[in-house]
């Protein structure tokens, strides 16, 4: 897979990048950093991969100039304290790396962090900040449960102007700080505990970092923020499989490509 020129000069302030991965996502994840390097407009501090511990994965970070991090370090539990499954499904890995990004201001160091999902490439220029405001990549459609849970984690109704789930969000540390403080005085409980014990475990979707963090920062100041289109694509091949002219063509019409390889994960199509 290759990609067109990127265009349009560097600036604003400097940002680290958080991804948290598995063995899986190897296939796509050095795709996923070639073009973060390539795309994002701001400079880049650090890229952190937040994984658990395997020589893959470490060697992966070793080449590509990334910082390793095990997981198992970045919250006081794993995977499977979490009880979050039926005898359909289990969705105890994909919360557990909900909560790995909502505690990215533990593991970054500068005060803007970019959050992306492993298996989502970006194929045109991104800038996250512009004129003091925050940019919001959205889509039109969500899960109703992630505004029934933020509604009992914060005791108001989300905003939700558009969907903020879009497989990637710039975090701002101090925001997601007292993000994460209102979620505990509100309850009483550390934060993670909190959104576990508010989710309604009958649903798969019963959560969502990003609808839950935007939201939040939109509810509290609207002029700080802007709202984009995120204009992804969902794709089933190999991130390897697609040639320059391709990429080329999707560039178009599209500013990110996912390629999904669980089924279930995500609907298809343009978000």
């Amino acid at each position: 897979m290759s990609a067109p020129s990127a265009g349009s000069a560097v600036s604003g302030p400097p940002i680290d990048v958080l991804i948290p991965a598995i063995e899986k996502d190897l296939a796509t994840l050095p795709f996923v950093i070639d073009s973060l390097r390539r795309y994002v407009r701001h400079p880049i501090s650090h890229i952190y991969i937040v994984s658990p511990a395997g020589s893959r994965i470490k060697a992966l970070c070793a080449r590509k100039n990334c910082i390793f991090v095990d997981e198992t370090t970045v919250l006081p539990f794993t995977k499977r304290d979490i009880p979050y499954s039926s005898p359909r499904w289990n969705r105890s890995g994909w919360l557990y790396q909900q909560l790995l990004k909502m505690n990215g201001d533990r593991i970054c160091r500068e005060a803007f962090f970019l959050v992306i999902d492993a298996d989502t490439v970006l194929i045109r220029p991104h800038r996250f900040r512009t004129g003091g405001r925050t940019v919001f990549y959205c889509r039109d459609w969500s899960q109703p449960e992630y505004f029934r849970t933020y509604r009992k984690l914060l005791g108001s109704t989300a905003p939700s102007p558009r969907s903020f789930v879009t497989h990637y969000m710039l975090f701002e540390k101090q925001k997601l700080a007292a993000l994460k403080h209102g979620i505990e005085a509100r309850h009483g409980l550390p934060w993670h505990a909190a959104i576990i014990r508010s989710i309604n475990k009958k649903k798969q979707f019963g959560f969502s970092e990003y609808e839950t963090y935007a939201n939040y920062v939109y509810s509290h100041s609207r002029a700080s923020v802007l709202l984009r289109s995120a204009n992804n694509k969902s794709l089933h091949s190999p991130a390897a499989s697609l040639n320059e002219k391709q990429i080329r063509k999707l560039a178009r019409t599209y500013r990110s490509l996912s390629f999904h390889q669980r089924k279930g994960y995500s609907m298809p199509g343009r978000h």
